[in-house]
This record gives structure tokens, sequence and C-alpha cells, in this order.
């Protein structure tokens, strides 16, 4: 009944926020980029917001349970830090390409190159819809436990939900609903971790789970702390640092926000963001410290808050959790939405986009096997593919079109590969040579394939 009430007062509340707060989108450059007028605290809470993924919620709180402190010290700190590092370069395309929507544009237009674009949107659209498995996926396994409605008609419901508000005004809509989606995150953390630390020894079992439920991980340096390092912290660390960079959703925030904003808006976004998968880390320390055995250790805070709260507690966790996930969600349909842009496509045509990466992503989440973490370490690896050709031309690198092309294909071709490889058969070793294969072969191949170009037309 909980998980029901949750959805109808969601939908209700979201819906009727984006019809009062704002008109229906009848141009591109409105409903891709807000007609470029975004402030800094509205546009820092759609930062936050659309960053708090599944795994924010999630995986923090797992990683903090398993493998304590180093476990959340290396999910956390690359996921604030990275917004932060985002900034110059945001700052730098909206001034080469003022009037801008997509990287992918940029791009292309930057190499005149149409192979360029196509490798660039293939990169973006499939993060989108990776993106959006990944958080019907989550959303999906706690809704269905709670409602009793069968996961794959939760994953449909969440998707209904997020395009019923995304396609009435697109990106306005998003920042809108991110905003009060924010604020009912940073309120459920607000109630739960100062709630769970006045129970009996919440102190105490918080202190006493930074090593992990095996009370082994209280150390970021030593042999079990190293063992994070290499199996988790360096793929992820890649990764997260690579994420906003190789995804569409901040491009178009750098692209609509007040020029003059940008930096102050991402800076506050990265700082708002940090309190939720803190919060959730937290959560995890509690229950391991206080000797709580997970039945699933990917949703132990939710189990947690299940086993310390009255039921009606379920109420605002609940609300923390769709407004989490469906803020990264409609983020993603708005971001695969101004991709059609690059072929001057019609609004309709945008919309059909939302629709189709929605599809998608039902698809991937009830695929039989698939979990959040390990989808989360995959894209996150997929994003690294873009990253050091999107930051050198940035930086004003020389670069060819075919150097970049070929750059960008070989890192997926082989880095990507291997790193599934890991995953599949649990290797650290295979997952972090992967994550560093296919950040580095896009760097080493683009610059490598430029240089002889130059050379032969000499």
């Amino acid at each position: 009944m909980y998980g029901i009430i949750v959805l109808a007062v969601y939908t209700a509340v979201m819906i009727g926020v984006t019809l009062i707060f704002s008109r229906k989108s009848s141009a591109a450059e409105d409903f891709h980029v807000a007609d470029r007028k975004l402030g800094t605290w509205q546009a820092a809470m759609s930062i936050a917001a659309t960053w708090i993924w599944a795994p924010a919620l999630f995986t923090s709180a797992e990683k903090a349970y398993t493998n304590g402190l180093p476990g959340l010290f290396w999910f956390l700190v690359p996921n604030v830090a990275c917004l932060i590092m985002f900034v110059p370069f945001a700052k730098r395309i909206r001034n080469k390409m003022p009037d801008g929507v997509t990287l992918s544009d940029y791009m292309a237009s930057t190499y005149h190159s149409e192979k360029v674009r196509g490798v660039y949107l293939g990169q973006l659209s499939l993060l989108s819809v990776l993106s959006t498995g990944v958080q019907l996926l989550a959303g999906g396994k706690i809704l269905c436990t709670i409602t009793g409605i069968p996961f794959w008609a939760v994953t449909i419901i969440l998707a209904v939900i997020a395009y019923s508000y995304s396609q009435f005004s697109g990106i306005k809509a998003s920042v809108l609903t991110d905003s009060m989606q924010m604020i009912l995150m940073l309120a459920a953390c607000a109630v739960f971790v100062p709630w769970a630390l006045a129970k009996g020894d919440g102190m105490t079992n918080l202190i006493n789970g930074i090593g992990g439920v095996s009370g082994e991980f209280s150390n970021l340096f030593d042999s079990n702390g190293l063992s994070v390092l290499l199996s988790f912290g360096i793929p992820t660390a890649i990764g997260l640092i690579a994420g906003p960079f190789g995804d569409q959703c901040f491009w178009q925030r750098a692209f609509s926000i007040r020029r003059e904003k940008i930096r102050s808006a991402f800076i506050i976004g990265a700082l708002l963001f940090a309190v939720v998968p803190l919060s959730m880390g937290l959560l995890g320390y509690i229950a391991a410290g206080s000797g709580y055995v997970a039945e699933d250790a990917g949703v132990v805070n939710f189990e947690l808050i299940s086993h310390l709260f009255p039921k009606w507690a379920m109420l605002p966790f609940l609300f923390m959790v769709v407004s989490g996930l469906l803020s990264t969600v409609d983020s993603n349909m708005c971001a695969a939405a101004s991709l059609t842009n690059d072929f001057g496509a019609s609004l309709k045509t945008a919309k059909g986009s939302m629709i189709v990466v929605l599809l998608l992503g039902i698809g991937i989440a009830n695929t039989p096997g698939l979990t959040v973490t390990h989808l989360f370490l995959f894209y996150c690896t997929l994003r690294t593919t873009t990253l050091l050709p999107t930051v050198m031309t940035l930086m004003d690198r020389k670069l060819s079109a075919n150097g970049i092309f070929y750059g960008i294909l070989s890192s997926a071709v082989v880095g990507l590969p291997i790193f599934a490889a890991g995953n599949i058969v649990g290797s650290a070793v295979l997952k972090t040579v992967g994550s560093l294969a296919t950040v580095l072969i896009s760097g080493i191949v683009a610059v490598v394939v430029s240089r002889k170009g130059a050379a032969s037309c000499q």
C-alpha cells in the first residue's frame, strides 16, 4: 500500500509542479536548453538530483556495509570531484559554442566530420539507455518488494511517470522537478541518519561499522584497503571522473545555465549531491556495526530502515528512492531528445526519442542476471571512451577527425570487452586493466593517427 501511495502522490506532485511553473515548450531552444536562462540554485539542484542515480542511493550503502571505509571513500570522493573538475570544460564549451545544444554537435562542428558526430552520438545515446535501465532496475526491485506489483509492471509504471511530465516542457520540466526531488531527498536524509544514530547504540554502531560488516576494512592503505582500490576504487574513480564528460545530461545543462552562473551552479550541485550518498553510506556503517545480516547487501539501507523504524518510515524513504531514480531517468530522456537537435529534428521526433530510451531501458531492467553494481561499473567505463578526445579538443590540442573516430572506436573495441570479462570472472586485475585501457587507448590512438595524418599531408 505504501508504495502505491508514494507513486500516486509523487506523480500528482511532479505533474502539478510542471503545469503550474512552466509553460509547454513549442520551440527547440526552449525545450532543449530552457532559452539558456537557468540560474545558480535551480541549476545546482538539478545537477545534484541528476547525479543522484541508483548507485548513489544503494551502492554507497552497499560498499560502506561490505567494504567499510575504502568502499565508501572510493565511491564518494570521485563522485563529488568529477562535478568540480567539469567546471572549466563546461565554461569552455559554452564560450566556444554559445548557441550549442549537444557535445556531439560541438565535436562534429570542430572537426567538420559526420564520422565524429556518429561515434559521439552512439556513445551518448547508449549511455542514456544504460543509465535509464539501471534506474528502472533499482526502483523496480524496491517497489516490487513493497507493493507486490510484478517487477516488469513496476518498471513500466516508473517509465510512464517520468515521461508524463518530461515531455511537457523538456529540460525546464526536468529542472523544476529535479529541484522538488532534491528537496525530498535532502529531507529524508535529515530524518533517517539522526534517527538511526539515536536508536540504541547508534553512534557506537556507526564507529564499529567503519570497518564494514567483517570489520576488516577500516584502512585505505592496508592489504584489504588496497584490494578494494584495485577491484572497485580505480575502475570507479576513472568512470566517475569521466562521468559528466561522457554524459549529455551535463553538457545540456552547461548550455542551459546563464553563462556567468556555470561555475557556482556545478560547485553547489556537487556539495548538495554529496549529502545523499554520504548519508546512505552512514546507514551502511550503522548496519555493519550493529551486526545486522543483510538479505541483499545491494539494498542494505532499505533493509535497515525496515528493521529499525516503524512501517510508516517507508514513506519518506520511498519518496527519496523514487525521486533519486526518476530525476536521472527524466534527465536521460531530455538528453536523448536534445541529441535529435543535431539533425534539426522536430519536437515530435525529440519526444519520440524519449519513448525509445524508456522502452530500451525497460528491456535492460528486465534482463535476467543483471545487477545495479555491474551495470553501473560498465556504463561508467563506457563514458571513458570519449574522455580524452573531448578534453584534448576543448584544450585546443590539434587532433584530426580520423584520430578522434579511431581513438574512440579502438577504446570501445579493446577496453570494454576486457572490463566486461573482468566482471564476468570476478577478476580485479582485468577490471582495472579494462578501465585504464578504455580511457588511455582513445587518447593515444587519437594522437598517433592525427600525427600520421598531419605528416602525410606535408
